[in-house]
């Protein structure tokens, strides 16, 4: 199957920017739901994501969208397992400890993208990125700390789930990013949400959500899952991996500012300084790579 030619760099760039910024929507529009538990809100979550994915693979490729999957074969399965583990396990972690120890274990994603990048791939990581990296992660520590707890093996258990979250999301990126010019892994996205769906579905039941819900969860599937990750998998065909994980921090910046803005959270102080320290980090590697005038990787 011939895959499309890569976007451009400034293409890829604006994918990359939307697909965090819809990512963020998912605190202030769960916030909204009425009686939808944790495993239902996965569940459906994950299934109006595979429903889009499908669509989407059929009036891009028809039938083409399954003979890539199998096409990909072993890395096709694999990328998908990356996606179910993410799809899942970020709404458990989220029931078993807090939503900052969440957020904190998650930015580890930047750091061991760009790590494993350099030992698989090969790509190599400039000392900007590296500095990058360190800053976001000062600017997350920041936006959260006063929040983290581990205090008992409740919230332990929360964070080692969570830690699944950015393992599996670097063993993402590098695979996508592996495979940009030979295999279409835009299928691996759907195969990601039928796994997550089937999974969360026996502690879903029975379901209780209401018609609202089922609204709100609809646009959690498309809008906050299923498309940006499509174009995630899209941006990954240009873009270096320690950049792409750099970038998706932007979702724990405005996450907190939607639920401000829609949900009426006031965030604190700590929170806007975090979010200031993560945004100049993200601002400033893509400055200094463009002075540079930093190429397009070459994929392999």
């Amino acid at each position: 199957m011939t895959l499309p030619a890569p976007p451009r760099r400034s293409v890829a760039l604006a994918l990359m920017v939307a697909a965090p910024v819809l990512w963020s929507m998912a605190g202030v529009l769960t916030r909204s739901i009425e009686r939808a538990g944790a495993f239902e809100i996965a569940f459906w979550r994950s299934f109006f994501a595979a429903a889009f994915v499908a669509a989407a693979l059929a009036v891009l490729q028809g039938a083409g969208a399954w003979r890539g999957l199998r096409a990909a074969g072993g890395i096709g399965l694999a990328s998908g397992a990356m996606w179910a583990i993410m799809f899942t396990a970020f709404i458990v972690a989220l029931t078993l400890t807090t939503t900052a120890n969440v957020l904190v274990i998650n930015s580890a994603g930047a750091f061991l993208t760009a790590l494993l990048a350099w030992l698989v791939l090969r790509e190599p990581v400039p000392a900007h990125t590296w500095a990058a990296i360190a800053l976001a992660t000062a600017g997350m520590a920041l936006m959260f700390g006063a929040g983290l707890q581990a205090g008992d093996g409740r919230h332990l258990s929360g964070m080692l789930i969570a830690l699944s979250v950015p393992v599996a999301g670097a063993i993402n990126i590098v695979m996508l990013r592996h495979s940009a010019t030979r295999i279409d892994l835009m299928p691996a996205v759907l195969l990601g949400g039928i796994v997550s769906a089937a999974a969360a579905l026996p502690l879903a039941l029975p379901f209780t959500a209401t018609p609202r819900d089922f609204a709100v969860l609809a646009a959690l599937g498309v809008f906050q899952l299923g498309l940006p990750c499509m174009l995630l998998v899209l941006a990954s065909r240009t873009l270096r991996a320690p950049e792409i994980a750099l970038l998706g921090l932007i979702e724990v910046v405005l996450g907190p500012l939607w639920a401000w803005l829609g949900a009426g959270e006031v965030p604190a102080g700590t929170t806007l300084a975090g979010g200031a320290i993560i945004l100049s980090a993200v601002a400033g590697n893509q400055l200094w790579s463009w002075s540079r005038g930093s190429p397009t990787v070459a994929t392999r």
